[in-house]
């Protein structure tokens, strides 16, 4: 890598000393928002014989330079999928070597069939140096869902049936709004992701790889999703009202304003969801020889409503040209009522014959978050930014369990239990960005980031056979806390010369954690705490390559690091399932991965292809471990227990045809490695193997959008996910079609949404697993086919102005 690394300083040196005769020189922005357009690729082909004479891709700051041109006359040429492109002609001569371009405007590219103006089918899709980037605004198939629902859409993004995400099969993967943990956890994302609305995220990016600027938590990467906000002068807003097949309905507004002084926003939003969920359990209990001594079946039905309120806010102010101040704020109210029925059926000597029990459960959760936010800008190259955010979350649960059992001997028992558990948790993020440009290509960034959370959670449960006699249950009792700060300083470099591109940087943690169990009768001071300090560092490289035709080669490595999260460190044991038991191991260690990534691209101008090669190697990862007790009760924990190797390919391609149709596939082709692992559990009666195992894993999906006539858009979805091993077994194939059509009136000013999700009802996760004694199938599904109906209207007083940007471009573009 030394060699490597110094061979390209090497020929930037000798590049750098090349004699140029001229150079051409811009900044690309969208033409709607003014927002820079990064990775737009920038070509100069020579005017008499269309030769390509070179190009680059826009920095992300949306600007390029391309030097070494001799003198004559070309043609610029700035393409990105998603946007018209653009050409501007100029010339290079002796008494004018240098062409600068002020500032070039990309259009979006509107699409017009049948001589009616559409809105235009936006690229889903678009690539930049170190993240894809999905504009999701317009998502159909989603309209009137949560960001759960988005994310379902998303190539890359598996979510399975009860909210979990995964991102290339990898579930240890960090989740971000706008740009920041914003309170969200491995323990409460799935819940937080199902109350977000849709309708108030713009783009989510997926950053596969991410570089000593970005938290390095999440071995898999990160997905930021990133919440509307406009920044046009003037005001604008939209209010929103839908109902679905499963009785649930949704409602919400929201409004911008912004002038010269300030912006503005305002969204709030009113859901209610009911679901439905089946699921089953089959269990067999084997001897050593795999043979079935008896077993032990659970068929599971699931009924949940919940009814969230959801609101954000924010202003900027503009001090100066160069101060910018900024507040926001987002909130959530959640309520919910859950019913799960298990209906047992059994053969296993001395347990029960039939059972049933019946768990009801309500929740309440108070989520926020405020946000300060600092920017000065130096230059327009140099800035310094910070930002102070602090996160709450209280989340209260109720739950009573009844059990009634029927036995062979026709004697009958019955249990009951009630259980109450807070879980209060606040933290603070600091984080302090510096970013500076020099020179011609080099930029530097460095920065601190400061993570500091606090976590509470006591359970207290009575149990006796009726409700009438229950008692306080000192075994079930349980006080967990859980604190962790993490203080990290990054840097990194990048340069770019002529086509190379090159960035280094490197990313210093400190890390200190502890956590606490109190049983009953223990004290703070009586108990010790389980302490783990550590300081880790996280490098990454990049390198790019621009090649003629708007191709590209990008290379990266990066390490990253997946910490254990609360759920899994919480020893209290969870007796939702009287069959199935899990609790958490709170001496738990961080999981590191190394990850390496080539990727190439080729773009037209209504085509892109993608291709990314990709390795990744993952020490002491956290495996969900199962065992039976002695009393054949199934007990689940989790483990450092075994180390991973996957390597893959991924092919994205993108496609515009016919003007009227815009297709993004994606297949992921990956080869898995697990290791095998031997471990015993405190009060497991022998130790828990599993066997080294691989296996050969693919995935693809497709998303359609279409431009029909009379102003109707449509969106088709379909997924598919191969087999794939997991610790002690495998996931079996599953996939899913999502559906949606939109239809405009009012001169677009007013939206009508219909749309179908898990179309044919296949979207559900089933799991296989074994261990000593016993081979196990579950399976779990929510809701199945749902039917949706979403009116949207917009108002403002910028829709004149959206219409003249789709009929001629500003033209803010002049040379000097």
């Amino acid at each position: 890598m030394k060699i490597f690394l110094l061979s390209f300083l090497m020929l930037f040196y000798f590049l750098s000393l090349s004699a140029n005769q001229g150079s051409v020189c811009g900044k690309v922005v969208d033409a709607g928002t003014r927002e820079n357009l990064s990775y737009a690729t920038v070509s100069v082909e020579d005017a008499s014989t269309n030769a390509l004479v070179g190009g680059i891709p826009t920095d992300e700051s949306g600007e390029f330079r391309i030097d070494n041109i001799e003198n004559g006359t070309y043609i610029l040429r700035i393409s990105m999928i998603g946007f018209t492109t653009l050409e501007r002609k100029f010339t290079i001569s002796a008494s004018r070597p240098d062409v600068n371009f002020r500032t070039l405007q990309l259009s979006e590219d509107v699409q017009v069939l049948d001589e009616v103006v559409i809105e235009g089918i936006q690229s889903q899709m678009r690539f930049e140096i170190d993240r894809r980037v999905f504009n999701v605004a317009q998502n159909i198939a989603s309209t009137g869902g949560s960001a759960s629902d988005v994310l379902a859409n998303i190539p890359s993004v598996e979510v399975d049936p009860e909210g979990e995400i995964s991102l290339r099969g990898n579930a240890s993967v960090t989740i971000w709004i706008n740009g920041k943990a914003s309170g969200l956890s491995a323990d409460n994302r799935a819940q937080v992701l199902e109350q977000l609305p849709a309708e108030s995220i713009e783009r989510v990016e997926l950053i596969t790889n991410p570089s000593a600027r970005y938290n390095p938590e999440g071995t898999a990467g990160i997905i930021n999703i990133v919440l509307k906000r406009d920044r046009k002068a003037g005001y604008y807003g939209s209010i929103q009202a839908g109902a679905d097949s499963r009785n649930g309905y949704n409602m919400s507004g929201n409004i911008n304003y912004s002038s010269g002084k300030f912006e503005s926003y305002l969204n709030i939003g009113h859901r209610v969801r009911e679901r439905e969920g089946r699921g089953y359990t089959y269990r067999n209990y084997i001897d050593d020889a795999g043979n079935t001594q008896s077993y032990l079946n659970q068929i599971r039905g699931d009924k949940e409503r919940e009814w969230p309120y959801f609101g954000r806010a924010g202003i900027t102010y503009h001090l100066t040209t160069k101060d910018h101040f900024s507040i926001n704020t987002f909130g959530l109210l959640d309520f919910e009522k859950e019913d799960d029925s298990m209906d047992y059926s059994s053969n296993v000597p001395g347990s029960f014959v039939r059972s049933f029990r019946l768990s009801e459960n309500e929740n309440n959760m108070k989520m926020g978050n405020l946000e300060f936010n600092y920017r000065r800008d130096f230059s327009e190259k140099s800035n310094l930014d910070l930002t102070i955010s602090h996160h709450m979350m209280d989340r209260e649960e109720e739950s009573r369990f009844t059990q009634q059992s029927e036995f062979a001997d026709g004697s009958e028992s019955s249990s009951y239990q009630f259980q109450h558990q807070d879980n209060k948790s606040r933290s603070w993020e600091i984080q302090l960005d510096y970013v500076t440009e020099f020179g011609r290509q080099n930029k530097v960034e460095a920065g601190y980031k400061g993570d500091l959370s606090r976590t509470e959670n006591p359970v207290e449960t009575v149990s006796g056979p009726t409700e009438a006699s229950a008692v306080f249950d000192e075994d079930l009792y349980n006080f967990f806390r859980y604190n962790q700060d993490v203080h990290a300083l990054y840097a990194t470099y990048s340069i770019r010369i002529d086509k190379f591109g090159f960035q280094t940087g490197l990313r210093g943690e400190y890390t200190r954690m502890d956590t606490k169990s109190l049983a009953y009768g223990e004290t703070e001071g009586n108990v010790a705490p389980y302490e783990n300090d550590y300081l880790s560092l996280y490098p990454s490289a990049f390198l790019s390559y621009t090649l003629p035709g708007n191709n590209e080669l990008q290379l990266n490595y990066t390490r990253r690091v997946s910490r254990p999260r609360r759920g899994q460190l919480n020893p209290f044991m969870n007796v939702m399932d009287s069959t199935n038991i899990t609790y958490g191991n709170p001496y738990l260690t961080p999981e590191y991965s190394n990850a390496l990534e080539l990727n190439y691209i080729k773009s037209w101008d209504n085509h892109m292809v993608s291709t990314s090669l990709y390795y990744r190697n993952t020490a002491d990862v956290i495996q969900r471990i199962n065992y039976l007790n002695a009393d054949n009760i199934m007990m689940s924990t989790h483990e450092n227990v075994a180390k991973t190797q996957s390597a893959g390919v991924e092919f994205i391609v993108k496609n515009s045809l016919f003007r009227i149709l815009d297709l993004t596939s994606t297949l992921n082709l990956y080869y898995n490695n697990i290791s095998g692992f031997s471990y015993l559990p405190p009060g497991a009666q022998e130790p828990v193997t599993g066997e080294a195992d691989n296996d050969f894993s693919w995935n693809g999906r497709i998303v359609a959008n279409a431009a029909l006539p009379y102003d109707i858009t449509m969106q088709v979805t379909g997924n598919y996910n191969s087999r794939q091993i997991i610790s002690q077994g495998y996931m079996k194939p599953n996939g899913s079609v999502d559906i949606g059509f939109r239809k405009s009136f009012l001169n677009r000013a007013l939206h009508l949404t219909l749309n179908g999700r898990d179309i044919f009802e296949t979207r559900r996760r089933v799991t296989v697993t074994s261990g000593a004694g016993f081979q196990q199938e579950n399976m779990f599904r929510v809701s199945g086919r749902t039917i949706g109906l979403t009116l949207t209207y917009s108002f403002g007083n910028m829709n004149s102005n959206r219409n003249n940007d789709r009929q001629e471009p500003m033209m803010d573009d002049e040379e000097f």
